[in-house]
C-alpha cells in the first residue's frame, strides 16, 4: 500500500473517531454547548470534562510523538513551528468564540451535525464556508495592496 493510501486511511479513521467522540460527548448539541458557556445562568459544566479528557489524550499523544523519529503512516510529523501570537490570531479567536457562543457549533461539530439533516447545521456550515471565502479574498486583497505599495516605494527610492 502506498504512503498516500495510508494517509487517506489514517485521515478517515481519525475523522470517524473524532466524529463519534463529538456525538458521544454532546458537542454536536448546540444547547449543551451554549449551556456550558452560560456561566452566569444555567451552567452545564459537563463539557469541561470533555475538554479535560481531550487535553489529557493530547498531552499523552504529543509526548509519544516526541519520542518517535517518524509517524506510523507518513514521512514526518505535522507539528506547528510558529509560536508567535499576532493580531490575526487574537481576532480569529475572538470571532470564533463569538460564533461558538451564538450558534453553539464550532467547525468540527458543525460538520458532524450535517448528518442530522437539521437546518441549523447546514446554515452554520454554509455561513462558516462563506466566512472562510470572504476572509481568503480579503487576505488576497491585502497582500496585493501590500505588494503594490512596496513596488511604489521601490520606484520612489
Amino acid at each position: 500500500m502506498t504512503a498516500r493510501a495510508w494517509d487517506g486511511i489514517a485521515a478517515v479513521g481519525s475523522g470517524i473517531l473524532f466524529g463519534v467522540g463529538l456525538v458521544l460527548s454532546g458537542m454536536t448539541r448546540p444547547e449543551k454547548v451554549v449551556g456550558f458557556l452560560d456561566v452566569g445562568g444555567a451552567w452545564d459544566p459537563s463539557l469541561a470534562f470533555v475538554m479535560a479528557g481531550a487535553i489529557g489524550v493530547h498531552v499523552l499523544a504529543y509526548r509519544w510523538t516526541r519520542g518517535r523519529k517518524a509517524p506510523l503512516f507518513t514521512a514526518k510529523f505535522g507539528i506547528p513551528s510558529r509560536r508567535d501570537i499576532d493580531v490575526k490570531l487574537l481576532l480569529g479567536a475572538a470571532v470564533f468564540g463569538v460564533g461558538w457562543g451564538m450558534g453553539g457549533y464550532c467547525p468540527g461539530p458543525g460538520i458532524v451535525s450535517l448528518a442530522s439533516g437539521g437546518t441549523g447545521p447546514f446554515v452554520f456550515v454554509a455561513a462558516m464556508l462563506l466566512g472562510m471565502f470572504v476572509t481568503a479574498k480579503l487576505e488576497e486583497l491585502a497582500a496585493a495592496s501590500s505588494d503594490r505599495n512596496g513596488q511604489e516605494r521601490a520606484k520612489v527610492v
